[in-house]
């Protein structure tokens, strides 16, 4: 068994359609608090149930300098076999992350012809890892891919008889749960903050309301008062001015 990143994937047996729209059911029904962990592992859970022969799984992410980051994996072998690849710098995860194809990669982690020459031997020997096979995330899009679903094996030919379509169209939901998070995720953030400026900006001016009322002062005025007391107080604006605003009653 070899590395296979060039051919097409093929059409999912109609007998599987029921437990892929159950795992879509379940990534749409994930709370937004669990974030990308929490889609991950029922990605993960339904794995085991649709992958014949996949003992553990896990799944990495791959950080801006290539390092990879566990995220969930189903047994701590997996998670050591993660950390093995990163630590050799090779393994299936690399090779299907930047794979051009559909990015999968496929083979026996024992024998004369292991794909990974250090990764092999030493997930075999150490881990007792038979065999692997990785799919990148998006399985069809350019590398390198942002992350990987990992599928190991105890035996060595215990992903023999793998359709290799179902790892696939996994990957392709996990990856696309993933990126459902992390935008809905970046934009609560962009929302958040923006509520935070609104906040800040209508306290502020009001604390500028205060002071000109009082002392008598310009609008500029008024903030350099409140920008110098912020300095010398070592206090954020907004905090000085929302203080100034709770207690006006006291100036």
């Amino acid at each position: 068994m070899t590395v296979d990143s060039t051919s097409e994937p093929g059409a999912i047996d109609g007998g599987l359609v029921d437990a892929f729209v159950s795992l879509a059911d379940s990534l749409f029904a994930v709370p937004a608090e669990s974030g990308v962990v929490g889609v991950v592992e029922r990605v993960v859970e339904a794995a085991h149930a649709i992958v014949p022969g996949a003992d553990v799984v896990s799944v990495v992410l791959r950080n801006p300098d290539g390092r990879l980051d566990t995220v969930v994996a189903s047994h701590p072998v997996a998670q050591k076999a993660d950390a093995l690849q990163d630590e050799v710098g090779e393994g299936p995860s690399h090779t299907a992350m930047h794979s051009t194809g559909v990015g999968a990669a496929l083979d026996r982690l024992v024998g004369p012809d292991v794909t990974w020459p250090t990764f092999g031997p030493r997930a075999a020997g150490d881990l007792e890892l038979g065999a692997v096979l990785a799919t990148g995330m998006f399985p069809g899009g350019a590398p390198p891919r942002f992350g990987a679903l990992n599928f190991y094996s105890w035996s060595p030919d215990g992903l023999d008889a793998v359709d290799r379509d179902l790892a696939l169209v996994l990957a392709a939901h996990a990856a696309t749960a993933i990126n459902a998070v992390q935008g809905r995720t970046a934009s609560e953030l962009r929302e958040a903050q923006l509520l935070e400026a609104l906040r800040s900006r209508d306290v502020i001016g009001q604390a500028k309301g205060v002071l000109m009322e009082r002392r008598g002062l310009t609008a500029d005025e008024a903030f350099d008062v409140l920008r110098r007391t912020s300095q010398d107080l070592n206090v954020k604006l907004r905090d000085v001015a929302e203080t100034l605003v709770t207690r006006r009653e006291e100036l």
